[in-house]
Formats: C-alpha cells, structure tokens, sequence
C-alpha cells in the first residue's frame, strides 16, 4: 500500500471513530438524561449495540460507496483531504456541544471531493434521491412518530398509577435505547464502510465494490471505540437544554427514532441519526405541550445542521483541489 492509501484509510477510522464519539449521545441522551439507566451501565450498552448494528448489513455502505458520486472523480488524496475536513468540523462541533449531523458532514465532504475532480456532473441523482428522503425522513417521520407515540400514551396511560407506569416505561425506555444504539450502528456505521471500501478500490486494493468482512468488523469496532469515550456535552444540549423529558417521552422518541433508522437503513437510505432523534425528542415533548420544548435552543441546534453541508462541502472541496494539484 502506498504512504496516501494508508493516510486516506486511517483519516477514514479517525472519522468513524469521531463518528461514534460525537452521536454516543444519539442513542442514550434521554435514557441518562432521564436517570433511567446510569451512565456506566449506559455507555457500554451503547458500545456494544452500535458494533452489533454495524454488522447486520451493507445496503447503507453501498449507497455510499458507489451510489452518491462517480468513482472516476475522486481520487485517493481528495478522499483523504475530505476526511480531514469533516474530523475538524466535527471535533469543533463536539467541543462546543452542538449536535451536528456526521452523516450530512461526511455527505457534503464526499460531494466537495468530487465536485473538486469532475464538476457537478460527478454527482450521481439516484444516490442524492435518496439523500433527500432520508433527510425528510429524519424530520418528519422523527417529530411525528414521536409525537403520535406520546399523544396515545397520554391518553391510555394518564390513569395509569404513577409508580407502575414509570416501572414500566423505564423498562420500555432502555430496550428503545438499546435499539437506538443498534439502528445508529446500522445506518451511521455503514457509511464509513462505504468510503473505506471506495478507497480500497481506488488505491487498487480491491477490484471492485465489494466489501471485505474485515472492513466491516474493523469500521464496527472502531465507532464502538469511539461511542466509548461519548460526546457528553451533546446530551446536556438535547437531553437537558433543549427539553426536559419523562421516561414515557424517552420512550416515545427512541423508539419512533430507532423505527425511523431501521427501516431507512434496511433500503440504503443514508440519513442522519443526529437529526432523526433530536427532532423525535422534540416530537414526544411537544406531545404533551408545544411549550415543553425549549424552541430558542432548537433553533441554534437547525442552525448547524444548516450550516454543515455548505461548510462542509466548501472545506472539502477546497482541500481536495488542493491534494488533486499537489499529489496526483
């Protein structure tokens, strides 16, 4: 392997591993947030499901690594350069506790890569279809799942004594959790297969787009490295500032967002776990009063989500022409 194949594949796992690092949260914000299950029990929880989650499929990878843009416009280099770009926004990101989306980062970094080396026409529309469901899937599916979820909790469960009913949410509320974490892993795990794999064929590793199961367990334990060490200011923002939620919420929102992931994931659809959960958090809240959430704080949370695919795409973009020029 060449000096820059080695580079691109290791800024690839530095990525997978911020990945994990930084949406940790994602799957157990409201479960810690909600004293449901304490966060040394939570994080390995989290660890281990989203390594299980990884390893159910590559539906996910394949979109990615083949179907957003043409392979004969993006090189190893540019790759690599695209990588390094969306690590810095997201290492910003996650220091200043704001939950990005990694998904529309690494999205918007692949896209900057390729328009860098083949123009817009180095785009592919059928992959970007996708792209654009998975992102009204991630919203609206998210907020009204959720918010469905609550509404008939409410109204099945109000006389619900109060001491049963948390029992038994509590319960209900750490096996969405769960499956959250697992979803995470199928959907975000995937995605950085899918450019390992790519930068595997354009360094000539492989001869074409097919995924290796060493790749697959290696990009798994790496994000499960990652969910490790969590992002813990990004629960504070969505766990704690932005709402604050029941256990029955909790349940409401990690299991519409868990449902919303799993199905997406199951069609290839890449969309993003960040925006999937924190606007279905947003849903089971607003279940029992709009005024539950704290709209000011979910407004600063859209305005990075608005601002990483054009940041994103800028910086790789940039920083590929630049690798393109320099080293191919």
């Amino acid at each position: 392997m060449t000096a820059f194949l080695l580079a691109a594949l290791f800024l690839v796992l530095a990525a997978e591993f911020i990945n994990g690092w930084t949406d940790a949260p994602n799957a157990i914000a409201t479960v810690v947030s909600t004293d449901t299950l304490p966060l040394p029990l939570a994080v390995p929880m989290a660890v281990i499901l989203n390594i299980a989650g990884a390893l159910t499929g590559t539906a996910v990878a394949a979109t990615i690594g083949k179907g957003i843009v043409t392979t004969s416009s993006v090189t190893v280099p540019a790759i690599a350069a695209a990588m390094a770009s969306i690590i810095a926004w997201g290492a910003f990101a996650a220091y200043k506790g704001l939950p990005i989306s990694k998904s529309h980062s690494l999205l918007a970094g692949l896209a900057g890569a390729a328009v860098a080396g083949g123009g817009f026409g180095a785009l592919l529309s059928s992959g970007w279809a996708k792209v654009v469901i998975g992102m009204l899937a991630s919203i609206i599916a998210g907020f009204g799942i959720a918010y469905l979820i609550g509404k008939i909790i409410i109204t099945f469960a109000s006389d619900a004594s109060p001491n049963r009913a948390k029992i038994g949410f509590d319960a209900a509320h750490i096996l969405t959790a769960g499956s959250m974490a697992f979803a995470h892993g199928m959907n975000d795990g995937q995605k950085f297969i899918g450019i390992f794999t790519l930068v595997l064929v354009l360094g000539g590793t492989l001869q074409s787009f097919v995924i290796p199961w060493w790749v697959i367990i290696l990009c798994g334990v790496t994000m499960g490295l990652g969910t490790s060490l969590g992002g813990w200011k990004i629960i504070r923002t969505i766990g704690k500032k932005m709402v604050s939620i029941k256990p029955w919420q909790g349940f409401a929102a990690t299991a519409a967002g868990s449902f919303t992931i799993i199905i997406a994931s199951v069609f290839g659809i890449p969309l993003s776990t960040t925006h999937t959960i924190t606007t279905a958090i947003a849903g089971a809240s607003s279940a029992r009063r709009i005024s539950d959430v704290r709209w000011s704080v979910f407004v600063g949370i859209f305005q990075g989500w608005l601002l990483t695919f054009p940041v994103c795409g800028v910086l790789a973009f940039t920083a590929a022409l630049i690798a393109n020029r320099l080293f191919v």
